[in-house]
C-alpha cells in the first residue's frame, strides 16, 4: 500500500475529530439541519480526504436513497456518508452531496487559534 497524501484546505474548515484531517470546506456547507442515529449532521457540496465505501440502499428519514458510507481515509473513522441516488424527485437536490456526522467532525478554529476575549478579572489600577 502506498502512502496518502492528504489534502490541506484554505479557509474555515471542518476536521474528522479523531486525527484532524481536513475533510470540508465551511463555504461547501450546504444545510445544518440532518440527523443520522448519532445526532446532528450537517450537508457538504464537497469532501476531501475520504474513502467512499460500497453503494447500498438504505431506509432514511424521507425514503429509500443509494447511498455509501464515508471514511476518514487518514485514520479510517466513519464519519458519515453519501448520496449516491435518490429515489424520490423532492430528494435530488442530495445526489453527489456528503453527510457528516457532526459528533465526529470539529470546526476548524482549533484551541491554538483562540483568543480570549473576556477582561481580565483585576486591572492594573487594584494593584496600586
Amino acid at each position: 500500500m502506498g502512502r496518502v497524501f492528504l489534502v490541506e484546505l484554505d479557509g474555515r474548515i471542518y476536521r474528522c475529530k479523531f486525527c484532524r484531517s481536513h475533510l470540508a470546506l465551511a463555504d461547501d456547507l450546504v444545510s445544518r439541519a440532518f440527523h443520522c442515529h448519532r445526532g446532528k449532521a450537517y450537508l457538504f457540496n464537497t469532501a476531501v480526504n475520504i474513502i467512499v465505501g460500497p453503494k447500498e440502499e438504505r431506509m432514511m428519514l424521507y425514503g429509500m436513497h443509494t447511498v455509501a458510507d464515508v471514511f476518514c481515509c487518514g485514520c479510517g473513522q466513519m464519519v458519515g456518508w453519501k448520496y449516491e441516488a435518490a429515489h424520490d424527485k423532492n430528494e435530488k437536490y442530495k445526489e453527489g452531496k456528503f453527510v457528516l456526522e457532526r459528533g465526529r467532525i470539529i470546526d476548524g478554529i482549533d484551541s491554538e487559534f483562540y483568543v480570549d476575549t473576556c477582561p481580565p478579572t483585576t486591572s492594573d489600577d487594584e494593584d496600586a
